[in-house]
């Protein structure tokens, strides 16, 4: 392990990022990082957690892979390190065969400091291929709760990177999140197949002062379009307004026709095509509104959004703390207002039900795919969803299911795509009444927490720290504080 100064790590820094000096704990990480240790790094949103890995990346011999769930956004994050003179790219499905095979010869011949993939990508044999050829002096993975079956946004295949760390005969590992318990903390070191004393912990905090944070409890949908729309225009510069489904999207959109103000859309029954026109327009535009699900502004790097707003309460705090940490990452003062309706946590209470199907559904859903074989390529989602459900396109516990089989090699091959099939037999010993009923009560903990952030009359910046088991004091700019 080559040993490094810090006049060298700080030259790096100044000449390849052209940035003067290190952000809290920046500089540690990288220095533990540089002498073969593994991290496990909680950082706010915004606060430069991907500088974390990209300078030791630069100083370091050898290729640095970081494993990243946001497909649709690794092209930009690319075009900005290749910027600074990184010498960076991305391997992922949204390439031609062609252009994945010069990436993969570029791979072999020693091109390229940092690689990001999905990492559904470990299990394509020619990428495994590739990948042996080269030394991995660092493995840095992004989002890092994904990896946590009970993490908001568990993805199956990032429980599957402790196999790909053997693979790549274990690197030096840095876990990179804005959100994650003590419980998932545990859980991200153990699915990576690291010891709990191996890992150097760094804990930033949550909440960035610079947010202020207000909610406002409403009664109806008429009340809170008038307040929404009040609050916009109380701001001029970039804001977002969050909705759970689109069709809240859709009659606010009308509202604000009718108001005649200009805004932005973005969901997913748009185009790929319409979704990258919104959210092009969005960043260069310093006042304009988008009205989204929230799926819009992962990995969107736009210092100045002035304001976000959620007219309806999401399913967690994990998830809303990640939401408002796109505002204000310029550091000036930004504000976070959350909308609480009673109707609204009724749609939260249907998406629990969808994501936790029972016991006779999951072994339903195991049969019709047994009964379909090598034909299910030829039905789409909506097809299958149908044999399932009829005509209740609201039940979307079929998305569940299939992601668990995945997790648990029940199936193979490309869920997006349906290009699956069954490979084992159905695994009654995983699919318990207890198992099941422990993570049902996990999501209601979560969404109990977010309603419980939005009743309490104590200081919100106290109350989402201690959420995540962070340090904090009375923040003076929240609406509790401040009345």
């Amino acid at each position: 392990m080559m040993r490094f100064t810090r006049d060298e790590i700080v030259n790096v820094l100044r000449k390849q990022f052209n940035i003067e000096k290190f952000r809290s704990s920046q500089e540690k990480i990288v220095r533990n990082i540089l002498a073969g240790n593994h991290c496990l790094v909680l950082m706010p949103t915004g606060m430069g957690k991907s500088l974390c890995y990209q300078v030791p990346a630069v100083i370091q011999e050898g290729l640095t892979i970081v494993i990243s769930p946001l497909i649709s956004l690794m092209k930009d994050q690319v075009d900005a390190m290749k910027k600074l003179n990184i010498d960076a790219v991305y391997i992922n499905s949204s390439l031609s065969k062609a252009e994945r095979e010069k990436r993969y010869g570029n791979i072999e011949k020693g091109g390229y400091k940092i690689l990001m993939v999905s990492p559904e990508r470990f299990r394509k044999k020619e990428f495994l291929d590739v990948i042996k050829s080269r030394e991995i002096s660092l493995l840095a993975v992004d989002e890092a709760h994904c990896i946590s079956q009970w993490g908001h946004d568990f993805r199956p295949d990032y429980s599957r990177i402790k196999e790909f760390r053997k693979i790549i005969h274990d690197p030096v590992t840095i876990a990179l999140t804005a959100t994650a318990t003590k419980v998932i903390r545990k859980d991200i070191i153990e699915k990576l197949g690291l010891k709990q004393e191996e890992v150097s912990i760094f804990n930033e905090g949550i909440c960035r002062p610079n947010l202020s944070l207000t909610v406002e409890e409403v009664i109806d949908e008429t009340e809170k379009f008038e307040l929404v729309y009040n609050y916009l225009r109380s701001e001029r510069g970039s804001r977002i307004v969050y909705f759970n489904l689109i069709k809240g999207i859709e009659r606010f959109a009308y509202y604000l026709d009718y108001k005649n103000e200009r805004y932005l859309v973005y969901h997913g029954r748009l185009s790929p095509q319409q979704r990258r026109s919104s959210q092009n327009r969005f960043i260069d535009s310093d006042s304009m509104i988008m009205l989204a699900t929230n799926a819009f502004g992962m990995g969107i790097d736009k210092g100045n959004i002035r304001m976000i707003i959620h007219a309806e309460i999401p399913d967690s705090v994990e998830s809303y703390y990640q939401e408002i940490g796109r505002a204000g990452r310029d550091g000036e003062r930004s504000s976070c207002i959350l909308f609480y309706c009673q109707d609204d946590l009724a749609v939260q209470m249907s998406f629990l039900e969808w994501e936790n199907p029972d016991a006779v559904f999951i072994k339903k859903v195991y049969d019709l795919l047994l009964s379909l074989r090598d034909t299910i390529n030829s039905y789409t989602y909506e097809d299958i969803q149908e044999k399932l459900v009829y005509k209740n396109i609201g039940d979307h516990r079929l998305k569940t299911v299939l992601n668990l089989f995945d997790l648990y090699g029940v199936t193979e091959g490309d869920i997006d795509t349906l290009n699956i099939k069954v490979v084992s037999h159905f695994p009654h010993e995983i699919f318990t009444e207890s198992f099941l009923r422990s993570k049902l009560e996990k999501d209601r903990e979560r969404l109990i927490g977010i309603v419980q952030y939005a009743k309490t009359d104590n200081c919100r910046r106290e109350y989402i720290n201690s959420y995540f088991d962070a340090p904090s004091e009375r923040c003076s700019n929240c609406d509790n504080c401040l009345s």
